[in-house]
């Protein structure tokens, strides 16, 4: 992973339309784009796999793949054809998800989601990084080759402290999601970089996942949020993690103008580059941002903070 790299998610309804959305993305100068995965469009891994094909110098991550969906072999597999089409180009992210959507979806079994996580990084690591594995955990077994190894950095979702040690001692690149940034500098990059010093190898990137909008217009960008991201504070883990950002009961409280303000990276164009910049002196390596857009015209708003994107990213 490069220093300093400022990236967007994209999304959309149709795998032909977001590969449009990652194409103008380049053309506009944004170095990275990241996709989940869900939702109406289909899988992020095979689209972003399309995407490498048609593509020819941006960056290309998954933040993140859910973990239950599939066993590390298989994502393995599909992440070394991508990165075959990308070479130097994919960055692989995954992690638990959550815990209902994961139940409802998947009839997933959720349960102890860190120990699945731990033994999931670790089949992908050692069969991307070395080219095989043979591994006998508690709850994956796996014992494969791929052809040779895939320069494809692994990352995984982290929210609270004990995930961020986690990503520490794997030697995993930690990505965060709507994490106050306060939260994110005093907690969870501490917690990062013990987990990497008890195991005894330098701390892991920390790619930080944040809603960025060129606005001046707070009112707006408040609101933007609140559409976009309305759900978040009343989910469990998303709840326990605000409260120990110092923002209690969210649940009952969602999206206050504080936590927004906590959260958010909003302004004209000079004051969001500025506070970009800020956030990767801070200590983060990329950002991943969320463009929450507002006002009548959302294609010129969206534009508006890519274009504020692209240049943060410029060295």
């Amino acid at each position: 992973m490069v220093k300093g790299t400022i990236g967007i998610a994209i999304s959309g309804k149709t795998a032909p339309e977001i590969v449009a959305q990652i194409k103008h993305a380049e053309a506009l100068g944004v170095p990275a784009v990241w996709m989940t995965s869900g939702g109406l469009a289909g899988d992020s891994l095979a689209i972003l796999t399309a995407a490498a094909a048609q593509t020819q110098k941006v960056l290309l991550g998954t933040s993140i793949v859910p973990i239950w969906s599939r066993h590390p072999v298989t994502l393995a597999q599909q992440a070394q054809v991508a990165a075959n089409l990308a070479p130097g180009r994919f960055r692989l992210g995954a992690g638990p998800s959550h815990k209902q959507g994961m139940e409802r979806a998947l009839g997933a079994d959720f349960r102890e989601p860190l120990g699945h996580l731990r033994e999931y990084i670790a089949v992908l690591q050692a069969l991307l990084h070395t080219g095989e594995v043979d591994f006998d955990g508690k709850h994956y077994k796996a014992h494969t080759r791929l052809a040779s190894p895939v320069d494809v950095p692994v990352l995984a979702s982290a929210l609270r402290p004990k995930s961020f040690d986690l990503c520490g001692a794997l030697g995993a690149g930690a990505i965060t999601w709507v994490c106050p940034l306060d939260y994110v500098f005093k907690a969870a990059l501490p917690a990062l970089q013990a987990g990497a010093k008890r195991a005894g190898h330098a701390a892991p990137p920390l790619a930080v996942h944040i809603p960025v909008c060129v606005s001046t217009d707070a009112a707006a960008v408040r609101d933007g949020v609140r559409e976009r991201l309305g759900y978040f504070p009343k989910t469990v883990f998303y709840e326990l993690m605000f409260a120990e950002a110092g923002f209690p009961n969210s649940s009952h409280t969602g999206w206050t103008d504080a936590l927004v303000n906590a959260v958010a990276i909003y302004g004209d164009e000079v004051q969001v580059v500025d506070k970009l910049r800020r956030v990767i002196a801070r200590g983060a390596d990329e950002i991943i941002a969320t463009v929450i857009t507002t006002g009548p015209d959302h294609q010129a708003s969206a534009e508006a903070t890519m274009r504020a994107i692209a240049k943060a990213s410029q060295r």
